[in-house]
């Protein structure tokens, strides 16, 4: 791993989107309806032009949290009533329903995630309803990756067994900070010994990754502080990390008002976090797969990294190979053959739909030619770090170096910075550029080329 300089960092410290997707989420129309995303479902169902269907990805959103952390942008609400989620599992029920009945019943599924909000919220007899609901209606593959998140102030030793015991294979703790100082700033306070002693049991229970979420940026945070908790990491040595820049939106997300700004670490001081992290995952031994993504070199994602077999789909990093996933829930986000679909994103919408018989899908997207052509070039370039235009010209019937002559020129600039390699074959990120891929492909973003507005993404580190 190369070491980084906080000079480069700096440069490149700028808004851009994460492409989880291409298009990205906010190019979604309210134009895309409930019928297109069922006409997607029926040419699924049908086999399409290749006659196979491979196997499903499915998300579940829970949006029920019992406290506000405020440094939270997801779709959530805030409630100390279960009975709440009782409601909300019926209605599940009701969407997964209808999905069986435009696909048809027992699809296979390979990979599962249960997201929020905080999946935890649910009683052991929630969570043991909604998986029974999806066995029921769809095929769960041996082997496959079923993992839930986690918040560590919801869960004991006995829970972790029961998630196991429900097929559960892989966790993702969110830490944000191990800080005292940090955690009470931001209305999330968790002992550090509480977070290594279920991480002891869920590896004792035979949980095959566990996956460690943190935050730089958040109020309080110095680089001498975070260097406590990079070392508390290390020490606690998750299979995988995810490290995310806190982005301080308090115009777009009303719990962040509460985050006092002057406490906020400064430019350089998130710079430094950030360079700090990198060194010190790399000398713990992890592998930056990309991305704000690392992981040990004995973990899927790692050795799919090594292989040439990674992907990128709405939840970040996947070892799963290219599939249609499934959103269920409010505001989930999905993805069948090539259209993009959003549910409502408030529980009365999303109720009401469900109530009409109706899937709840407000808004989404059918690519173009054009969209697909770059969703190519910019997977590539997130999960291989290259692009051979041969290949490329050969799935797209396309001259790509006529087609993107642009994009080519604008290469130029970050090829003298070290960042690519761009000749007659192709193009590479380099060891370095790899820090900075979402700047190397936002260079395909027709959209983002067209309007420059950066205001409504995250920072690239």
């Amino acid at each position: 791993m190369n070491v980084v300089s906080p000079d480069l960092l700096r440069r490149f410290d700028v808004s851009g989107p994460r492409y989880t997707s291409y298009p990205t989420a906010d190019r979604f129309v309210e134009a895309y309806t409930e019928a297109d995303y069922r006409q997607a479902l029926e040419q699924r169902r049908s086999g399409g032009a290749a006659g196979i269907a491979l196997p499903l990805s499915l998300y579940v959103h829970i949006p029920f949290c019992e406290s506000l952390c405020y440094y939270c942008a997801c779709n959530k609400i805030i409630t100390k009533h279960p009975e709440r989620a009782e409601e909300y599992l019926r209605y599940l029920s009701r969407e997964v329903d209808l999905h069986v009945q435009a696909l048809g019943p027992g699809q296979a599924v390979s990979q599962l995630h249960l997201g929020g909000g905080s999946p935890t919220f649910l009683s052991d007899a929630g969570l043991a309803e909604l998986m029974a609901m999806l066995r029921r209606s769809f095929s769960l593959a041996p082997g496959g990756e079923y993992s839930i998140e986690v918040d560590p102030r919801t869960v004991t030793a006995a829970r972790l067994e029961f998630l196991a015991g429900l097929g559960f294979n892989r966790l993702s703790f969110g830490v944000q900070d191990f800080d005292p100082a940090v955690q009470k700033a931001v209305h999330r306070v968790q002992p550090a010994q509480q977070v290594f002693e279920l991480m002891a049991h869920a590896r004792r229970i035979g949980f095959e990754s566990i996956n460690v979420d943190l935050i730089y940026g958040l109020p309080r945070q110095t680089p001498e502080s975070f260097d406590r908790t990079l070392a508390q990491v290390s020490e606690l040595r998750p299979d995988r990390i995810a490290l995310y820049a806190y982005a301080h939106l308090p115009e777009r997300f009303k719990p962040q008002r509460r985050i006092v700004s002057a406490e906020l670490p400064g430019a350089g001081a998130k710079v430094s976090m950030l360079a700090r992290s990198l060194s010190t995952f790399q000398d713990a031994g992890y592998v930056y797969v990309g991305m704000d993504h690392f992981a040990l070199p004995t973990d899927t994602l790692a050795v799919a990294k090594r292989q040439g077999r990674l992907h990128r789909n709405f939840q970040g990093y996947s070892t799963q190979p290219d599939c249609d996933l499934i959103g269920l829930g409010v505001s989930a986000i999905g993805r069948v053959g090539v259209t993009y679909s959003q549910n409502a994103k408030t529980l009365d919408d999303y109720y009401d739909f469900l109530n009409q018989g109706r899937l709840p899908v407000v808004r989404g997207l059918a690519l173009s030619r054009d969209d697909l052509v770059r969703r190519a070039v910019i997977m590539a370039l997130m999960c291989q770090g290259r692009v051979l235009y041969e290949s490329i010209d050969l799935a797209w019937l396309i001259d790509f170096r006529r087609y993107f002559a642009p994009e080519l020129e604008l290469l130029d600039g970050l090829a003298q910075q070290g960042l690519v390699q761009v000749d007659e074959a192709g193009i590479e990120v380099t060891p370095t550029g790899w820090y900075f891929v979402r700047a190397v492909a936002m260079v395909f973003d027709r959209y983002l080329q067209a309007d420059r507005n950066r205001a409504r993404f995250s920072r690239i580190i």
